[in-house]
Formats: C-alpha cells, structure tokens, sequence
C-alpha cells in the first residue's frame, strides 16, 4: 500500500523533521521526498523515493542517473526527474566550483585533481578544455565535445574560438577513456599534435593534454609527448 506523506504524523514528516532537527539528521528517503514534493501517478513521494534507492547500490550512485534512467523508475516523470537532476547538478556546483577563487594549475597533478569529478564517471568521452591566462590562473573550463563510448569528434576551431573569446594564451586539453585504459590512442596522438600546430600559429601554448581514468590519468607533458 501506498504511503502518503498526509497519513504519516505532523511531526514525523520530512519537512517538520527538518525544521525540527535539521537536514543532516534527514534520511536520503525523507531529503529525496522533500526534492521532489508530490506523488506521481499513483505512487507516493515517500514511494518514489524508495523507488530511487532501490536502483542504486549507494546514494552516490545518484550522480549516475540520467533523464531516461528516471523516468523508467515508478512513479518518476519528466517533471520530477528535471527536478532531481538539478538538484543533484545544483549539490555538484557547490562542492566542486571554484567561482572566485583563483586557480592556479602549474602541474598535471593539479589539472587532474581539479577536472576529475567532473570525467571519473562518465560513459562517454568528455572533451574538455581549460583556458589559462599568461600566470596560468585558471579562466574558464570548457566542456566541448561529448562523444560515444570511446569517440568525440573534436573540431579545434572550436578549442581557438573560446580561447579568443577569453583572451587565453594557454589552454590544456583534457578527455576522459570510459575503458579507464588512459594511454593515448594514435587519434589522441594526432590530435595533440594537429592542435599544438594550430595553437601555435595562433601564438598560444598547449601546456598538457591529460587522458582521465577512474583512479590513474595519462600526461602527454609528463611523458614528454608535448
């Protein structure tokens, strides 16, 4: 039988135990309830956010899901699951912007830590590039490309486009292998050049391009192949 949040006692509803003891002390179940505010289509909010936890293994598992896998778990809509997914996008921004804050990446270490949890999961390939200014102080991330399972098309007038738009003299390309196999392909390899050769008739400097995995990452400039 369906749970509706009017059968549950006042003060044993998400919102009153917030208020009453604060959102740390809120179950998943009751923060996910509170998200998504109604039931859909004969199920419950409590029910459909059962419904959530029961198709992942761990709440972090949250980050995964996407607007199709939502939407074929009961009780979930396109409505609610464009709410979840902001929220979960919302959440991600806060931890992981670095809005005004100066950032400075000076090695492939610190380019690997700052754009991992940005790639470590994906399905796909990520093509990012990151636009520096001469004291290599960060000025913008862009993602640019997103491609199939193991392929992005890559069109570099895109790369100098927003170079120009950011008055960038450095940038650092950066993609994701979903295979976690982080050695370069040969087409990573000819890209790296074709945009080396690009950038510098542009008189700007390809400082690295790194190739993500889950826990490892692959440094064109570390290996010597920049």
């Amino acid at each position: 039988m369906n749970t509706l949040i009017k059968d549950i006692p006042i003060l044993d509803r998400p919102r009153e135990r917030f208020i009453k003891y604060g959102v740390i002390n809120l179950s998943n179940e009751e923060l996910l309830s509170i998200v998504l505010k109604t039931g859909y289509k004969g199920y419950s909010v409590k029910d459909i956010s059962n419904n959530i936890l029961k198709e992942i293994k761990d709440i972090t598992d949250l980050k995964e899901l996407t607007i199709n896998k939502l939407i074929r778990i009961n009780g979930i809509g396109e409505v609610k699951a464009i709410t979840l997914l902001s929220a979960i996008e919302l959440g991600r921004r806060v931890y992981s912007n670095k809005n005004n804050i100066i950032i400075k990446l000076n090695n492939s270490k610190e380019i690997y830590n700052y754009i991992k949890d940005k790639l470590i999961y994906k399905k796909q390939e990520y093509f990012y590039c990151l636009y520096l200014d001469t004291n290599n102080k960060l000025i913008e991330d862009k993602l640019l490309f997103i491609g199939t399972l193991n392929k992005a098309n890559i069109h570099p007038r895109e790369i100098f486009k927003y170079a120009y738009i950011n008055d960038s003299t450095k940038i650092i390309l950066i993609h994701n292998h979903p295979s976690n196999n982080v050695i370069p392909s040969k087409e990573d390899i000819i890209l790296t050049k074709n945009i080396i050769d690009i950038a510098k008739i542009h008189n700007i400097k390809v400082l690295d391009h790194i190739i993500v995995g889950l826990n490892n990452y692959y440094s064109f400039y570390d290996n010597n192949d920049i």
